[in-house]
């Protein structure tokens, strides 16, 4: 059950001698205040989900290169909901200066994900999440390719749409240009809980409703929506480190992600979509503390079968270390970042390749391609 109320206005709006209707979002917090008793259980599980997840972390040998391949997964999973094709393997090749298997602009497009999440994280240890923030973030997810043509960095100056080929036609119309900036004012203010305390999770939910809601950007509104939500949590001491990511549920529930957005702005159903948002933190965290149980368990196993080489051990050791932080590599590259000569990679990979932990993957005799296949296969998962 849920409250039914009113949650913005249609106004009368013009883009290029066409007269239509754009939504724009009541201010928030949301009014009547929202009814939280009935989700009180999930949002304890949903709390003691992230915790267990949180906690397991710490028994991570290297938590910044587990943070950067489950960071490349996130950027993978919500492009591909805006329509890449993109692979988990054709980004790691494009981060390795390796090249993919698929059109370059689908990965520059999910490379570019990468490098505005490692960037908004980092200007997050001195500024707050604010609307500079976004907008800086935005500038680098949209840098080069298809997106730099369409106002990286700066709020929409035009009107933009839904579904359709107009705003005539459209599913649904945000805001006109000119009330973008009070839009967004007053989400940086409940954010900043100015209007009183709202539970982190609880403000997630809703602060993403209300960044799709009001879609300030011409482009990349839902992935920069999608991480906001982790952003959120990270600030807020939820999470210690930034590991949730909810684009994998929301692909593969994306008609019912979509439909509980439109019944959010067409009559206030935000105490289900708050249900559906708790579901998907409560999956994802256990999801994810299941695949760190595995890769913790994987890199004992794996790491003890190398230190038991005998005279091989050292540089052996030294390569499998690599591998844990670039999962592909050829061996050219491989000696010449770990100034080692290529005989001495090349023998240490094949002991790797008899222990069972790489896998050579072109089925060629020259400019082979290695991976670690135990460890990609956790990652792959969902992708």
């Amino acid at each position: 059950m849920y409250i039914k109320r009113k949650t913005g206005k249609c106004i009368k709006s013009s883009a290029a001698g066409e007269s239509f209707l754009a939504f724009v979002p009541d201010p928030l917090p949301v009014r009547p205040a929202l009814e939280l008793d009935g989700l009180t259980p999930k949002i304890s599980d949903a709390m003691l989900a992230l915790g267990r997840l949180d906690g397991q972390l710490s028994h991570l040998p290297d938590i910044n290169l587990f943070l950067y391949f489950y960071v490349c997964k996130e950027a993978l999973l919500s492009s591909q909901i805006e329509g890449t094709q993109s692979s988990f393997d054709d980004l790691l090749l494009y981060e390795n200066h390796d090249i993919p298997n698929t059109p370059i602009d689908d990965v520059e497009e999910v490379s570019n994900y990468v490098a505005a999440m490692q960037h908004a994280l980092k200007c997050m240890q001195k500024l707050p999440l604010s609307l500079r923030l976004l907008k800086e973030t935005h500038a680098i997810l949209l840098q080069g390719g298809r997106g730099s043509t369409k106002q990286p960095g700066e709020f929409r100056s035009s009107q933009n749409w839904i579904g359709g080929t107009r705003p005539g036609n459209a599913a649904f119309v945000p805001p006109p240009p000119e009330k973008i900036m009070e839009c967004m004012g007053n989400l940086e203010l409940f954010l900043h809980d100015e209007f009183g305390k709202t539970p982190t999770i609880i403000k997630a939910a809703i602060s993403h409703v209300q960044f799709e809601t009001i879609h300030p950007f011409l482009d990349g509104n839902g992935r920069l929506g999608r991480l906001l939500i982790t952003l959120l949590l990270y600030t807020e001491g939820v999470l210690t480190e930034p590991i949730l990511y909810l684009s994998l549920y929301f692909k593969r529930h994306r008609k019912t992600y979509y439909d509980l957005l439109e019944r959010v702005r067409a009559d206030g159903a935000w105490e289900v979509w708050l249900e559906f948002f708790l579901d998907a933190v409560i999956y994802t965290a256990k999801e994810a503390s299941a695949s760190t149980d595995k890769i913790i368990k994987l890199f004992h196993e794996d790491k003890a079968k190398v230190e038991n080489l005998g005279r091989s051990r050292l540089s052996a050791v030294r390569v499998y270390e690599y591998m844990q932080k670039k999962g592909k590599c050829r061996i050219p590259k491989l000696a010449e970042e770990l100034n080692m000569s290529q005989p001495t990679v090349t023998s240490s990979l094949e002991y790797l390749i008899k222990l069972g932990i790489v896998t050579e993957i072109s089925g060629k005799q020259r400019d082979r391609i290695f991976e670690y296949k135990g460890y990609l296969d956790i990652l792959r998962k969902g992708t």
